[in-house]
């Protein structure tokens, strides 16, 4: 603020007005200051005219004083006790940075944006989740409800996970299975902790437990995210307690053609290390699910689906399907429901 230096100015004002005074008479009472006025004289900002220089030949356009109606508050100017802090500062700044050039304003530059300044409007996300780790929520997604009928028969689907946890870390449980002509095909229901370890990708470790076609007990380990593109993308891999591995990958992406109307494709394959006859799995790539499902979202949390999918099994897993009289591939028209509580 320069408000002390210009009130030895304004003394200095003070005087040299009235020896002024003395020699231009047509500035009267105004001791020097008949330009300053109060905050109505913000239009001459840069004081062009300011009387308070008397003789001085940089303020020699002075003309007729604007109305001059405030010789009241003039008086006040000479002493400073009404100033008005806000008339003063407007009508002074300019004579404290540019003197008597008249039409230059007082702003001062912005200042350059910083490294330091883009790290405190954007901190990283991990402080912030960390900020909010004490809050919980939880919410349940049916991603798959549904059910096609066709010449080899009926059949229904279902995947279902639900989640408790934070913005970091959140507690996990999935289920997945299938029937057909009234029996259960294949089940499973898996318990993972997941940790967030980029704002789209966290990693998932846990157990899963198959009920169908028979009971076996899996660790598991994986990642999901969402790749460039919005592409949703989970891999896993499970470790049996006889040694076997298999791994699983699913990718799906929302193709939005209205705030309502979406379609979904997706794509599935699984693999196994080990041929395990005896639970219809060969080694090697086992079989690949494409989908393509159109929603219609009633609300944000209840969509029902139509859609059509393609199955299709390779190598030992193919063999060990046919020989049980199964079909190595089969296309099918779904229905569904799709939502989230």
């Amino acid at each position: 603020m320069q408000g002390p230096a210009r009130e030895g100015e304004h003394r200095g004002h003070t005087g040299h007005g009235e020896a002024a005074h003395a020699q231009r008479g047509e500035h009267g009472a105004h001791g020097g200051h008949s330009a300053h006025g109060h905050g109505a004289h913000v239009g001459h900002s840069a004081h062009g005219e300011h009387g308070a220089h008397g003789g001085d030949p940089t303020h020699g356009q002075h003309g007729a004083p604007v109305a001059h109606s405030a010789h009241s508050e003039h008086s006040a100017h000479v002493g400073h006790s009404a100033h008005s802090e806000r008339g003063a500062h407007v009508g002074h700044s300019a004579h404290d940075e540019h003197g008597a050039h008249a039409g230059r304003d007082g702003h001062t530059p912005v200042p350059p944006l910083t490294d330091a300044d883009r790290a405190a409007a954007f901190p990283p996300l991990a402080q912030h989740a960390m900020t909010h780790a004490s809050q919980v929520a939880w919410q349940i997604e049916v991603d798959r409800l549904e059910v096609w009928d066709t010449d080899q028969g009926t059949g229904q689907l279902w995947e279902v996970e639900a989640w408790v946890g934070g913005d970091l870390q959140r507690l996990w449980l999935k289920s997945e299975g299938s029937r057909s002509d009234g029996r259960t095909d294949n089940a499973d229901i898996e318990l993972l902790f997941g940790r967030s370890v980029t704002p789209w990708w966290d990693v998932l470790a846990g157990v899963r437990q198959d009920t169908r076609p028979a009971s076996r007990s899996w660790a598991a380990i994986g990642v999901e995210g969402i790749a460039p593109g919005m592409i949703e993308l989970t891999a896993m891999a499970y470790a049996g307690s006889g040694g076997q591995v298999q791994l699983k990958a699913e990718a799906a992406y929302d193709v939005r053609f209205s705030n309502r109307l979406i379609l979904r494709p997706s794509l599935e394959a699984t693999a196994a290390f080990d041929d395990e006859p005896d639970q219809g799995i060969g080694s090697g790539l086992n079989g690949i699910e494409a989908g393509l499902r159109l929603r219609y979202e009633i609300s944000p949390r209840f969509a029902p689906y139509v859609g059509v999918v393609h199955e299709r099994l390779f190598g030992g897993t193919a063999t060990h399907a046919r020989a049980a009289g199964d079909a190595a591939r089969d296309t099918r028209v779904v229905a569904g429901l799709r939502g989230w509580w």
